[in-house]
C-alpha cells in the first residue's frame, strides 16, 4: 500500500535508536550522577502510574487482612465468653462456700458457748408430704446419734431426732403439728407449751389465760421439763397476743427463732445430763469415723 504522505524513520530504525539511547543512559548513570536530577523529575509521573498498578494487590491484602482480623476477633469473642462464664460460675460457687463457711463459724461459736457436747449434721433432703415438718440430717447411730437429741441451728431450736439409721437421722421440726416443746418466757419464767402448727415459721401456745404475763416480742425459750430440750435454748419470739374473753385460753402465736426454711447445716447435742450412746462400732460421738464428722467438746 503506497502513502500519500512521506513515511519516517523505520522501526527497525527506531529500535536502534532507542537501544542506543537506553545504554547510553545506562552507562552514563553507572559511571556518573548526571541522571538523578532526570530520575527524580520522571518519578514525579510514574508514582501515579505504580500506585494505580498496585492498587488492585493493596485492596485484596486489606480486605483479607480484614476479614481475618475479623474471623479472629469473633473466635477471641467466643473464647472469652466461655472464659467468662466459667469464671462466673466459680465466683457463684466460691461466694455459696463463703457463706457456708459462715454459717459453719456461727455454728461453732454457738457450740462452746452451749457447754454440751454438740455434732455437726448437714441436710440431706426435705420430705414434702403435707403437714409434715421433717429433713434428713447425715449423721446417723453410727456416729453416736439417738431419737429424743435436740437439733439446733445457729439462732435457736431447730427439733428433735426422731429416728436415727446407721448414716442418716430424720429430724422433726417445731412447727410439725405433732411437735411440742416445753417453754417459759425469758422475761418472766411463765411457763407453757409450743406447738407446731403446720406452717412454716409459726407456733401455737394454746394453755395461756387471758391475763397471761406475756406481750409480743417476748423471748421463748426451753425450760427443760420433759427431758428432752435442756433448759435455756432460744425457741421463739411472740408476734401475737389475742385476748379471748369468751373462752378461757388467749390466741398467742410466736415465730420460731431458727431459720428452719434456710438453714442447711445443725447441731445434734448431747446435754451433760445425757448419757452418751454407743455407735454401732463402740466408739463414743467424740472420735469422728468420718473425716467430715466433727465434735466440738467444750
Amino acid at each position: 500500500m503506497k502513502l500519500l504522505f512521506a513515511k519516517g524513520p523505520s522501526l527497525n530504525t527506531r529500535l536502534l535508536v532507542a537501544l542506543l539511547v537506553s545504554i547510553s543512559m545506562l552507562v552514563i548513570d553507572y559511571r556518573s550522577e548526571r541522571l538523578d536530577r532526570l530520575r527524580s523529575l520522571l518519578s514525579l509521573f510514574t508514582y501515579p502510574l505504580q500506585s494505580l498498578a498496585s492498587l488492585p494487590v493493596d485492596f485484596y491484602q486489606t480486605v483479607s487482612g480484614t476479614v481475618i482480623s475479623f474471623v479472629e476477633l469473633q473466635k477471641e469473642n467466643r473464647r472469652l465468653k466461655e472464659a467468662q462464664f466459667v469464671n462466673d460460675a466459680k465466683l457463684l460457687k466460691f461466694a455459696a462456700l463463703e457463706k457456708e463457711n459462715t454459717r459453719l463459724r456461727m455454728l461453732l461459736e454457738n457450740s462452746f458457748q452451749l457447754g454440751e457436747q454438740v455434732l455437726v449434721a448437714e441436710l440431706v433432703s426435705v420430705k414434702l408430704a403435707p403437714y409434715e415438718h421433717t429433713v434428713v440430717v447425715n449423721k446417723g447411730s453410727r456416729f453416736g446419734v439417738h431419737p429424743e437429741q435436740p437439733v439446733l441451728d445457729a439462732n435457736g431450736i431447730v427439733g428433735q431426732v426422731v429416728r436415727a439409721l446407721p448414716s442418716s437421722s430424720e429430724v422433726m421440726l417445731i412447727t410439725d403439728p405433732d411437735h411440742a416443746v416445753p417453754v417459759q418466757v425469758n422475761r418472766n419464767g411463765l411457763r407453757t407449751i409450743a406447738f407446731g402448727t403446720g406452717q412454716p415459721n409459726r407456733l401455737h401456745l394454746p394453755f395461756l389465760a387471758n391475763n397471761a404475763d406475756i406481750v409480743p416480742g417476748d423471748l421463748l425459750v426451753t425450760s427443760g421439763l420433759g427431758g428432752v430440750f435442756p433448759a435455756g435454748y432460744p425457741v421463739a419470739v411472740v408476734d401475737k397476743f389475742e385476748a379471748r374473753p369468751d373462752k378461757s385460753f388467749a390466741n398467742i402465736y410466736a415465730t420460731p427463732k431458727a431459720e428452719l426454711d434456710k438453714s442447711r447445716e445443725f447441731l445434734i447435742v448431747w446435754s451433760h445430763s445425757t448419757p452418751v450412746v454407743l455407735g454401732e462400732q463402740g466408739k463414743a460421738p467424740a472420735e469422728p469415723e468420718a473425716k467430715e464428722a466433727e465434735h466440738v467438746a467444750p
